[in-house]
Parts: C-alpha cells; sequence; structure tokens
C-alpha cells in the first residue's frame, strides 16, 4: 500500500477531534463502546462470588464504575493478566471464569448521553481488525464467551454454533462476524472509519501551534467552526473534489464526523441559556488545549479501487490499539527472503489451495517456531496430506512451552501436536559421524527439538544445527518462520521504542510492551497518548478490555474536572458575555 506524501494535504485542511482510536479491533470497538455513553452500574439484583470486592462495590453502587476508584477496586485481586484493571473488569464480566464457572457479569449498562465523548475509530478494514484475515478453519484459543464484548451476549449473534459444554470454542469467521455486527447493534457505525491507513502521528509543539493559530490570525480564529471537538477546514476546492471527497474523508466518513459532532454535547445543558454558556466553555477549552499541545494524525483513505484520499486531523488524546500481528518477527538468517520463505499461515493456505503446488508428492514443508501459530500451520499442513518438518529451539520438556498450559479436553488439536513433538523427534547423535547412515524421517511428521537454522540456499534447502553442534541439510518445498510477531509502530515517533519499558529495545508485546499508568493506560513517556490490548501485554480479549475500562474512566474523569474549572471561569466572567464564542453546543471536553 503506498504512502502519500504528507506534503500533498494542505496544513490548514484539518479537523480537532477530542479522541483519535488507531485500530478497530476489539480493543477499539469495546472503548468506542465506552465513549459513546454505555455506562456500566453493579447490577442491584448481583451478587460477586468474591465478597471482598463486593463489599467495595457496595460502597458507591449508586456511581458508575468509571466514577470509582479502580485502584481500590483492583487492589487484592488477581488474574492471568499484569494488568489490575484488566482482572478487574474481567471479573466484573465473567466473575470466577478462571475456577470454570459460568455466573453472570455483575454490571448493568445504561447508555447516557452525558458520558458520550466524541471520537473517532481509524482502521485499516471493517470493524474486527486482524480477526478478518485469520484462517477460518482454525479455534479460538479462548472460549466463546471470552471473546465477547459487553452489552452484546456471543452465543445470541451466534445461534447454533456452540461445540458442546467442554468446547464451546469458535473459529475467526465467527468471531469477526461478531464484532462486525456487534458495531452495528450498539450503533457504533457513526465513530468508524474504515479502510483508513494511518502514516504519521506526531505532538504538535507550542511553536507549530502557533503558527497554526497566526495562519488564521488567532487561536480562536484556526479553530472558527468547532462544534464539540471538530474543525470544519475550509473546504473550497474540495468540496467538489473526486469521488465527492470532503477535505480528506468520503462523504460518508465525513457523514460520520458531522453525525458525531451533534451527538457532543453535554446532557445536562438542555436550555438556551445554558448552551450560550456552553460555547464559551469551548472556547476556553480550545484555547487551553492549543497550549497544552495537540496530536497530529495523517494518513490516507483507500476508496473503490486504487484512489488514496489523505486525511489530517488534530486530537487531544490518541489511542494505540492496533494489536500485535502487523511485522512477524524474523530469524534474521541467510537467505530468509527467498521467494519460498513465509511468515505467515496464511501463506500455506493459499499455496495448498490456489496454487497447486503442494501436496502429497512434494518435498516436505518446514515450520519453524513451537508456539500455537506453529501448531496451527502444522495442522493445516497434516490435513492436505503434506508432510511436515519442525524446526524449533526448546526442549520438548521445557515448562514454558504452551502446550502445558493448555487443557487436554478443550484444545485436543494442539495435544495432537505436542504429542508428535514428543514421539517423532528426530534422532539426536551425540557425535557427528560422517560415515555413518543417516536416519529416516518419519512419514508425516519430523520434528528437530532443540535446533537453530542458520540459512536457507536457493536450490530449496535449509540448514540447520542441532545442539550438538551437528549441521543438516534439509530439501523442502516451503519454509513457514512462525516464532512471534511485533507491532508495527512506524507512524509514531522512534517506530514507539521510547514508550517501552525499555526504550532502548524494540516495543513487543511479552518482552517489551509499552509502558503505561496501570490504572489509565496513558503512556507514562507521553501526556495525551494512551495504549491498550496486545500493546501493554493483554494478548487475549477477554482482558484487553480492561483498558477500555481505564481508558474511559480516565477521559471521563477529566471531563467533569474540565467543566468544572470551566464553569467557575465563567462565573468569575459574569456569564457568557460574548466573549470568544465558537458555536451553540455544549461539550467541553478533556
Amino acid at each position: 500500500m503506498p504512502l502519500l506524501e504528507e506534503s500533498s494535504l494542505p496544513r490548514d485542511c484539518t479537523r480537532t477531534v477530542p479522541v483519535v482510536i488507531i485500530g478497530n479491533g476489539p480493543s477499539g470497538i469495546c472503548l468506542s463502546y465506552l465513549l459513546s455513553g454505555y455506562t456500566p452500574y453493579l447490577d442491584a439484583m448481583a451478587v460477586h462470588p468474591n465478597p471482598i470486592l463486593f463489599h467495595k462495590l457496595q460502597e458507591a453502587k449508586q456511581l458508575p464504575i468509571t466514577e470509582q476508584d479502580l485502584e481500590y477496586l483492583s487492589e487484592g485481586l488477581e488474574g492471568r493478566s499484569g494488568n489490575p484493571v484488566a482482572v478487574l473488569f474481567d471479573t466484573l464480566l465473567h466473575p470466577n471464569a478462571d475456577l470454570g464457572f459460568e455466573y453472570p457479569s455483575v454490571l448493568q449498562w445504561r447508555l447516557e448521553k452525558k458520558h458520550h465523548i466524541p471520537h473517532l475509530v481509524l482502521g485499516k478494514a471493517t470493524p474486527g481488525g486482524a480477526w478478518h484475515a485469520m484462517e477460518g478453519s482454525m479455534l479460538t484459543i479462548s472460549l466463546g464467551l471470552w471473546m465477547e464484548l459487553p452489552g452484546v451476549n456471543y452465543r445470541d449473534l451466534s445461534p447454533g454454533k456452540r461445540r458442546g459444554v467442554s468446547n464451546d470454542r469458535a473459529t475467526p469467521e465467527e468471531i469477526s462476524s461478531y464484532y462486525k455486527n456487534y458495531v452495528k447493534l450498539m450503533g457504533l457505525q457513526k465513530n468508524f472509519v474504515d479502510n483508513t491507513y494511518v502514516t504519521s502521528v506526531h505532538k504538535l509543539h507550542r511553536s507549530h501551534e502557533n503558527s497554526l493559530g497566526n495562519e488564521k490570525g488567532t487561536v480562536n480564529g484556526q479553530m472558527n467552526g468547532v462544534k464539540n471537538g471538530f474543525d470544519y477546514c475550509n473546504m473550497n476546492g474540495t468540496e467538489n473534489g473526486q469521488n465527492g471527497v470532503l477535505n480528506g474523508f468520503s462523504n460518508e466518513s465525513q457523514n460520520v464526523m458531522e453525525n458525531n459532532s451533534r451527538r457532543g454535547e453535554i446532557g445536562e445543558d438542555e436550555d438556551e441559556d445554558k448552551r450560550g454558556k456552553g460555547g464559551v466553555r469551548e472556547s476556553i477549552w480550545v484555547s487551553q488545549e492549543l497550549s497544552q499541545g495537540l496530536w497530529e494524525v495523517r494518513g490516507y483513505q483507500q476508496l473503490h479501487g486504487d484512489t488514496h484520499i489523505p486525511f489530517s486531523l488534530f486530537a487531544e488524546n490518541v489511542v494505540l490499539a492496533t494489536g500485535a500481528s502487523d511485522s512477524p518477527v524474523r530469524l534474521g538468517v541467510e537467505g530468509e527472503d527467498l521467494p519460498y520463505v513465509f511468515h505467515n499461515v496464511h501463506d500455506l493456505g493459499v499455496a495448498v489451495s490456489c496454487h497447486g503446488n503442494l501436496g502429497p508428492t512434494s518435498d516436505p514443508v518446514l515450520i519453524v517456531g513451537a508456539g500455537l501459530s506453529a501448531a496451527d500451520a502444522v495442522l493445516c499442513a497434516l490435513n492436505q496430506r503434506v508432510s511436515v518438518l519442525h524446526a524449533f529451539r526448546k526442549r520438548v520438556d521445557d515448562p514454558d512451552l504452551i502446550f502445558k498450559q493448555l487443557p487436554k479436553t478443550l484444545y485436543p488439536e494442539y495435544h495432537r501436536v505436542y504429542h508428535m513433538m514428543c514421539s517423532h523427534a528426530y534422532p539426536a547423535s551425540p557425535v557427528a559421524n560422517p560415515t555413518a547412515s543417516s536416519p529416516s524421517l518419519f512419514a508425516d511428521y519430523t520434528s528437530f527439538p532443540e535446533h537453530c537454522v542458520l540459512s536457507f540456499q536457493p536450490d530449496m534447502h535449509c540448514m540447520i544445527r542441532g545442539f550438538n553442534g551437528v549441521l543438516r541439510a534439509l530439501k523442502v518445498s516451503m519454509v513457514l518462520v512462525l516464532i512471534g510477531t511485533y507491532p508495527n509502530l512506524f507512524f509514531v515517533k522512534e517506530q514507539g521504542q521510547y514508550l517501552g519499558l525499555d526504550p532502548s529495545r524494540p516495543i513487543s508485546c511479552r518482552q517489551n510492551p509499552i509502558d503505561i499508568n496501570p490504572y489509565t493506560f496513558e503512556c507514562n513517556a507521553e501526556p495525551g497518548l494512551f495504549a491498550m490490548g496486545p500493546l501493554v501485554g493483554d494478548n487475549f480479549v477477554r482482558f484487553l478490555k480492561g483498558g477500555a475500562l481505564g481508558i474511559a474512566s480516565c477521559l471521563l474523569r477529566r471531563l467533569k474536572q474540565r467543566m468544572k474549572k470551566n464553569r467557575k471561569l465563567i462565573a468569575e466572567d459574569g456569564g457568557c458575555g460574548g466573549r470568544g464564542r465558537v458555536g451553540s453546543g455544549g461539550g467541553g471536553f478533556v
């Protein structure tokens, strides 16, 4: 996908949004749900099985969870996430799930206009993120009900899909359909702009902000036309542009923004006089935020065919919700760029079904890696009667192997692979003996534990080395290197590396996640920038929802503080006074 030159977009053709979410997978969808005004309260009829947590919830049961002290509520809870708010939200949605219970959620959701925060969700495809691109025949690691988002039961949208009490997992096709339908059912479409590719996110420093203001006379002049956080730029020459594109977005996307801005008013400002005061409050917000710094988000939207339309947004807050599957981890060895070496399970399915290059009579497929993606590739190849060579660094009895953490009753297919890894291992000679005949490979599958890849050769041979130093050359038809993925944050300064727990290393969802405040999910290195999901170590949908709770709670708290401060300033000014009015709607924001 070609990147647009940033100079192709006029600097004054921008709009301002309170929150821009980059990524439209389950992380972005869940956060959009909360920012749209859906508010969690303790269900008056519910009893949480954790008596300590239930007592805490009872102390402020009249308040929504987003207005309570998340640190206090999270204290003492344990779960399979390192982020305390993720564990808290999970136990509210699925009490005692790790103990095998299916207790109902203790939360009641109410749609409250006053908690709505205007925002945009930018995604490369339709809502659902990477789930649309996953192999359709596989089953999810998590149970289907753990993949669901607040407010809509997964089984209600997947009737007849349940596979049994002991195995209620789902296919990626079912999950992607659920997320796409969820957005429609919850009325979130107005927040989503599909087929958008972000190419740059950077913070505007004071000198940039001043130049933006000077271009149009004053700060208020630059923000003229702002409605609840949106800036409608000069439309001359663009309104009648190609394919009806308006200000860098298609007409459909422009309607998304206009509808979103009309919903940005705060529910408590209903009469005309209060709306006038809201205009002053908004003016104060604009000048304050320009002094504190805004984010500029640039990119392009792909329309029908090869049409790419550039866009630019100003945002007070940016949320990174891009997931972790953008860039595969590479071995960094000779020949890794040869045309028979791939880094995605999907490529194996394409080779089998479309090209006809692989089959029972072809040379084996070499699969490198000992994780679930590698196991999926093994299963896919064997199902197509393609023989497999499987090389990995770890011992078969390594306690860190993922297979040892999966119950056999729920994951029989992965334990089948693990059994073969143990029982079909290539014999390891203690000393290399050139005169001895090499052991033969197993017919369908042979594993090479404690082996590393040295190189790939143009003649379709792969050189591997065992723990004892013995070298082996394997003739293959295809290679799949499946040793993990990195998030691709190329659009952030230093590719986001400075945001990590260890700024000297690239961002890695397991080894070096983004360093955040554990209760607000705001990046410690960059105020106004938030991260959630795999970027902060929450690789399961079940736990990434906690990021949405933390971020929404933080933004709503700042909104409340801003409104209180602005009301005080308005009172000191003796009412609206006509000073700095920028519109007639309420909606001062964080």
